[in-house]
């Protein structure tokens, strides 16, 4: 009697995890998209930081990824339970933020004073930069960047499984959380360290390891460029696509937008393909202009109201 409780115990275990399994697949190629933006805008962060102090940087953003998910993870579980209709609002607010500061990294030459940016560009003033403040500020925005991703990408994860039992969802959830995680600051922790690859090969004896590791120093820095210009785009596409879906006219526009771009000959397929994502962008970018212009303007009127107090 024991023995068959047992295996029958054994055989619901098996199950469920079988059902977390395909549950987890689904949702891993629903977020996948994410996992890519998340990728550019990170390793987008942490550029700039000094050779010795990449890895330091990448594992503090970690970590504080690693946060971000403890949070946001059951925040997640607890509004589908019992507030589901927070879920877009959040989201879109998230969204907002990602197209502001897309769209402020656009603007940035444009929003500061031409005498304080001369001053700034003084060797002196280089010199006297705050290198550790300068480095925390860059976890902070990457911490606060992966906040809104991470949001993003449990959302997903959460509702591929939203009919699921409330143990499968956490299950899953929390897989695809830890698992992502993983991945992208992985992933960024090699990109950073490329050119350090390219030049121990660039040093080693033989003509195939001193080739690979001179096109690694070429072009570890065109990489983070790119990534750079990849990781500003990702944030109007993201943001433009959370604010698309949840504003139900704009989530019509694109749909009849990459219905009309398929009807084209020939191109049609392509077009269809591209031009939700080119209209998220133009979305996300319409949003930051509007974002930053309510925050400037904010930030103007406030000093002039604390002086009349």
């Amino acid at each position: 009697m024991a023995a068959g409780s047992l295996l029958a115990l054994i055989d619901d275990i098996a199950s469920i995890l079988d059902d977390v399994a395909v549950m987890g697949k689904v949702a891993a190629k629903k977020t996948a998209g994410v996992l890519g933006d998340d990728l550019a805008l990170n390793a987008q962060q942490v550029s700039g930081v000094n050779a010795d102090r990449e890895l330091p940087v990448v594992w503090a953003v970690a970590k504080g990824s690693l946060r971000n998910k403890a949070i946001l993870v059951p925040a997640a579980l607890a509004i589908g339970a019992f507030a589901p209709w927070a879920v877009t609002p959040l989201l879109m607010l998230g969204g907002a933020y990602l197209c502001f500061e897309g769209f402020e990294k656009l603007a940035h030459k444009y929003l500061h004073d031409p005498e304080e940016a001369s001053h700034d560009a003084t060797p002196a003033a280089s010199a006297n930069v705050d290198v550790v403040a300068q480095e925390q500020d860059k976890i902070k925005g990457a911490i606060t960047t992966d906040f809104i991703l991470s949001a993003e990408i449990i959302v997903i994860a959460l509702g591929t499984v939203a009919d699921a039992p409330f143990v499968q969802q956490l299950t899953v959830v929390a897989g695809i959380a830890v698992i992502m995680t993983a991945g992208v600051y992985g992933l960024v922790a090699g990109i950073v360290k490329l050119d350090d690859a390219g030049l121990y090969l660039s040093q080693r004896a033989g003509a195939v390891s001193r080739a690979v590791g001179r096109m690694l120093l070429v072009g570890a820095p065109l990489l983070m460029k790119t990534l750079s210009v990849v990781g500003t785009a990702a944030m109007f596409m993201v943001g433009g696509s959370i604010i698309g879906h949840g504003v139900p006219a704009l989530h019509h526009f694109v749909d009849s937008a990459a219905l009309a771009a398929g009807s084209i000959s020939t191109i049609g397929p392509v077009l269809k393909a591209i031009t939700p994502t080119i209209v998220d962008a133009l979305i996300g970018v319409i949003t930051g202009a509007v974002v930053l212009l309510g925050v400037t303007l904010v930030k103007k009127i406030l000093p002039k109201s604390k002086k009349a107090h």
